[in-house]
This record gives structure tokens, sequence and C-alpha cells, in this order.
């Protein structure tokens, strides 16, 4: 449970409430930088550099290639293996 401040002056009632301003002005502040680079981050060109780079290393490229191309040549041989049993 928060305590409750006691203030002595108005004076001092005052500087809490601007640093009080000062404080919810930078988390405003901080949230739209936030929300900035999230926007920025998610564009589609953005995306697909990150995905290119992180592929891109390690020879992922290479192996996705190697898996897309050997799943489709088992279909293909799959299909060829059903029709020669279906005669």
């Amino acid at each position: 449970m928060i305590n409750p401040r006691e203030y002595k002056s108005f004076d001092e009632i005052d500087t809490r409430l601007k640093v009080l301003k000062l404080k919810r002005e930078i988390d405003q502040e901080s949230l739209k930088l936030h929300f900035y680079r999230a926007k920025v981050d998610l564009v589609p060109s953005t995306l697909l550099q990150g995905l290119g780079s992180t592929l891109s290393q390690s020879g992922t490229w290479k192996n996705l290639l190697i898996a897309y191309i050997t799943k489709k040549v088992i279909a293909m041989l799959r299909k060829r293996h059903q029709k020669e049993s279906q005669e």
C-alpha cells in the first residue's frame, strides 16, 4: 500500500506536482519512441532484411533450399509410385 506523503507547505506540493508532471511527460515520450521503433521494425522491408541477415548466417538459406527441394522430390516420387501401383 502506498504511504501518503505529508507536505509542510504549498510550495512542496507544487514542486512534487511539477516533478510528477515531468515524469509523466518523460514516460509519454518514451512510449512514443518505443511505438515508433516498433512501427519501423515491423515494416515488411525491414522484416525481410532482418530475416535475410538471419538466414544468411551459417548457411541457413542453403539448408532451407535443400529441404524444400528434397520435400518436392519426395512428393513427386510418391505420386509416381502411387500411379504405378494403381496400374
